[in-house]
């Protein structure tokens, strides 16, 4: 199965948002999707702060990737960060999320990148199981810490 892959428009962003809730209900999380449309068209496309990469299969979209640039003091050069990576329920099992990560690695690659690295949910025990299979390493020494909300504009008075 050929998957092909383009960057997101902006009149993709009624299809990036859809995909955004599918994920957040895999996730039993759709309660804190709080994104909008004029959201993402402020931040994917006016400020240019992430991108997305479509998978088109067959001509139908069958998921998308949401990344961004961070960048690595100890390697002195950038990485991508994979915020996330979702593949339509329905459709999985047939190579598409590793046709996606490959794509990724590849733009990394191109850029000049020196890792791919994302997050992924302790519970989430078939995701975890793929990403070890595409060679991904645990990092098990370090903890995700979050300021968000109300405690963030708290700690930037």
């Amino acid at each position: 199965m050929t998957l092909e892959f383009r960057y997101a428009v902006e009149k993709d962003i009624p299809l990036i948002l859809g995909f955004i809730k599918e994920l957040a209900d895999y996730e039993k999380m759709l309660d804190q999707v709080v994104a909008t449309e004029a959201d993402l068209q402020e931040w994917l496309f006016d400020k240019e702060k992430a991108e997305v990469i479509i998978g088109e299969y067959e001509g139908d979209a069958v998921g998308f990737a949401l990344f961004f640039h961070n960048f690595s003091t100890f390697l002195g050069r950038g990485g991508i960060y994979l915020e996330d990576l979702y593949v339509r329920q329905e459709l999985r099992g047939k190579g598409f999320g590793k046709a996606f990560l490959k794509r990724l690695a590849e733009i990394a690659v191109e850029r000049g990148c020196g890792r791919l690295e994302w997050w992924c949910l302790d519970w989430n025990q078939s995701s975890i199981d793929f990403y070890l299979t595409m060679g991904a390493e645990p990092m098990e020494d370090w903890t995700v810490y979050r300021i968000a909300g109300d405690t963030l504009a708290e700690l930037a008075k």
